[in-house]
Parts: structure tokens; C-alpha cells; sequence
């Protein structure tokens, strides 16, 4: 049952001077209310930047040969490598770490684009041969239609998958894509499936749109590159880190291409999953940084709380005594003087967390009303176990300020308090 009498007097005690409660409280208002704002904004720069990694297999690295730079068997340095269809069946047969290995060609090489005509339209755009595996790499959300498939590999059919903006160069606002031709350096193909960016990031997105994917055996097929590999998207199985897996890879190729075992510029690669750990590690730390700052904001509040109840004790001297004489066991003294601190601490707690929360909604509203917002700082927010985390945080500290007033008020002697002044 709630004791109204209690939590009157409680109203009373902290209402006496008003000044002084409020100067007390926004100590702890403040460490709250900073913690909260410091853990949504470093949310904020962490959605920022793993929405550039938006869509992508976190545990996937990518391959492709540049030019040796030791003589290796006879072999002068300088010397192109070039992949085959082989070196891919090798990976997959030797290396039983690995997970997917999805062979890639571009037309005109990395980011070169190229005219794709429809009827008396047209548009530069990236044209990709890839397998049906690569979908499970950078994936993508199918608007309409369907993806490749196994089928279109092994009959080497022309189909195409368009990205949204290829679509809306090419077609009219509402016409059905699929089914109709494209012809890329008087190639025809026929689509087959439309597909938008899933990633947060604008500018990724807008690039990853402006794709068209065909089959990678009707890629070598059409343009004529025979067995030739422009570069490899490679995954690792589950529990298996994929740096593992890329120094196998890089191993098994050297040793097929008669590359000396110590040239580390034959191949070149990125490895996701070591780029998305240093990102997690450092968003851990500032977030490790931001709690403890924030609890240290706290405990200088709290003890800024205690030492306002030893104040607010002494004021009380002699009303203790009385209470005392009268019969009151200690504890309920105690249990008096903690609930006073603890509820101060609380209510102050609980405003800072709200008004934390409402700046970072008003942020957020902001950027995204105003279109203001960076790559790399997007939706600010703090997450329901960090508010109950704090709020446990804000009564275990009015807990502990409260206890040195409290066993400052139950020393006095009953005596000595009704003869208090």
C-alpha cells in the first residue's frame, strides 16, 4: 500500500527550499541528459557509417590481379595476371573454409559505364556479369520480376536484371519493363527483373541502381573474353573468419599463376569483415567512453544529492529526536531520508532522459525535413536497454546518497536532538 502521509512529507521536505532542490537535482538532470544526447549521437554516427555497408555480406572479400613485383621461375616482375573460369572450380574444390565464390566481369573495366540503348532511348550504365550466387553478396531488393538463376548460367540465355534507375532512364513511368529488349554494343537482352538498392546510403544506392546484371556465362559469351575472370567476389563459411579464407585464396592462386609466395601486389582485395570490425571496435569504444563519462556526470550529482540530505538532516535534527523518543526504530528513519534522495534523483533522472530523447527526435526530424543529414551521421537514437540501464543507474545512485544522511540522522542520540537548536 502507498503511505500518502510519507510521500507528503517527502513533498514538503524537498519543496522547503525550492532553490536549493532545484540546484541539487539538475546535477543529476544534467549527467543524465548529456549521457543520453553522447549515446544517441554516437548511435547516430553508427548508423551513419554502416549504412555505407548497407545491402552487403559482412563476412565477404573481393579479388582481383594487379602485377607481380618479384621475379618468381623465370618470370621477370611487372608481369598481368589474368583469372579463368578454372582458378574459381580450384577455390571452390581446395579450399573448403570457403563459402561463395561469385566470378565477376564489368564491361570497360571498374567504373565504366557504357550505352545502353532501348528503342530511341539511351543511358550510360554499369553492365556487370555475374552469377546468381553474387545476390547473396551485395544484396538487393527485387521491385518486379525475378533475379538470374542457374538456368540462365548454363544455357547462357541474355537476360538482363535492371537497376531502378536504368528502368526510369529507359522506360516511360508506369510501363512494364519486363519482357522488353535492351541492346548493349548490339547485343540484345531481354529483361527479365527490376531491383532497388536495400542500403541507407544515398549515394551507394544511386550507384548500385544504375547496374544492369546479366548472366556471367552469357557476359564471356557475348563480348568475347573467352574463360577470362575480371575479378571475384569470395564469402566464408559460418564461424570462419574470412581474412582466413582470403590468405588461402591468395595462396592457392599464387601458386596456380607462378607468383612468387611473398608478392603482395599480384593480387589486390578488400575485406569487408575486417572493415566492418575496426568500424564495430570503434563504435564500442565510443560508446564504452560515452557511459563512463556519463557515469561519472552521475556520480558527481549524486554526491552533490548527498551532501544536500546531510544539510537537509541537520535542518531535521531535532524533528528526528522527537521521532525517535516517540518510538521510531531507526530504519524507518533511514528508509525516510533514502526515499527523499532517491526520489529526487529519480524525478531529475527521468526528466533529463526525456527531454534527451526529445532532442535527438528533434535532431533527427531535422535532418530529415531539411534534407541536411550527412552520409555519415543519420537517425540519432538511444536504445530502450541504455534508458533502463540509466534509470538503474539513477536509483542505485539515489540509494547510495541517501545512505550517508541516513545513518547521519539515526547517530543522533534521541537526547541530543530534542536539545538541538
Amino acid at each position: 500500500m502507498i503511505d500518502k502521509e510519507q510521500w507528503a512529507e517527502i513533498w514538503v521536505v524537498l519543496s522547503r527550499n525550492k532553490l536549493r532542490t532545484f540546484l541539487t537535482a539538475f546535477g543529476v538532470f544534467w549527467g543524465i541528459l548529456m549521457m543520453v544526447v553522447m549515446m544517441g549521437a554516437g548511435k547516430g554516427l553508427k548508423n551513419g557509417a554502416t549504412a555505407k555497408m548497407g545491402g552487403w555480406a559482412t563476412n565477404s572479400m573481393f579479388l582481383w590481379t594487379q602485377s607481380t613485383s618479384i621475379p618468381h621461375k623465370g618470370f621477370q616482375r611487372g608481369r598481368s595476371i589474368t583469372l579463368r573460369n578454372a582458378d574459381i572450380e580450384a577455390i571452390k574444390m581446395e579450399i573448403p573454409e570457403v563459402g561463395i565464390v561469385a566470378p565477376r566481369n564489368q564491361l570497360g573495366g571498374f567504373r565504366g559505364s557504357n550505352n545502353v540503348v532501348r528503342r530511341t532511348r539511351t543511358g550510360a550504365f554499369d553492365l556487370y556479369g555475374d552469377s546468381p550466387d553474387y545476390a547473396k553478396i551485395q544484396i538487393m531488393d527485387l521491385v518486379q520480376g525475378r533475379m538470374m538463376n542457374d538456368g540462365d548460367m548454363a544455357e547462357k540465355r541474355k537476360i538482363a536484371v535492371i537497376g531502378k534507375t536504368v528502368y526510369e532512364s529507359l522506360f516511360t513511368v508506369g510501363e512494364n519493363p519486363i519482357g522488353e529488349f535492351i541492346s548493349v554494343k548490339g547485343v540484345n537482352f531481354k529483361v527479365v527483373g527490376m531491383f532497388q538498392s536495400n542500403g541507407s546510403d544515398q549515394e551507394d544506392a544511386d550507384e548500385q541502381e544504375r547496374s544492369i546484371f546479366v548472366p556471367f556465362s552469357t557476359f564471356q559469351n557475348a563480348f568475347h573474353l573467352g574463360d577470362r575472370v575480371g575479378w571475384m567476389a569470395v564469402t566464408s563459411k559460418k564461424g570462419i573468419a574470412v581474412s582466413e579464407v582470403e590468405e588461402k585464396v591468395k595462396a592457392l592462386l599464387k601458386e596456380r599463376h607462378s607468383i612468387h609466395p611473398e608478392d603482395e601486389r599480384a593480387f589486390g582485395s578488400w575485406n569487408m569483415e575486417k572493415e566492418f570490425s575496426k568500424m564495430t571496435g570503434l563504435f564500442v569504444g565510443i560508446n564504452a567512453l560515452t557511459l563512463i563519462v556519463g557515469i561519472l556526470t552521475l556520480i558527481a550529482g549524486a554526491i552533490g544529492v548527498s551532501n544536500i540530505m546531510l544539510v537537509i538532516v541537520k535542518e531535521r535534527t531535532k524533528e528526528l529526536g522527537i521521532r525517535r523518543a516517540i518510538g521510531a526504530r531507526p530504519f524507518m528513519v533511514m528508509k525516510q531520508v533514502v526515499l527523499e534522495s532517491i526520489t529526487l534523483t529519480v524525478i531529475a533522472g527521468i526528466i533529463g532522459v526525456i527531454l534527451g530523447v526529445w532532442i535527438l527526435e528533434l535532431i533527427s526530424f531535422i535532418l530529415e525535413s531539411s534534407g541536411g543529414g550527412s552520409e555519415f551521421f543519420k537517425k540519432p537514437e538511444v536504445e530502450l536497454k541504455i534508458v533502463i540501464i540509466a534509470l538503474i543507474i539513477l536509483v542505485l545512485a539515489g540509494l547510495f546518497a541517501g545512505l550517508i544522511p541516513a545513518k547521519r540522522a539515526v547517530s543522533i542520540k534521541p537526547v541530543d536532538a530534542l536539545r538541538a537548536e
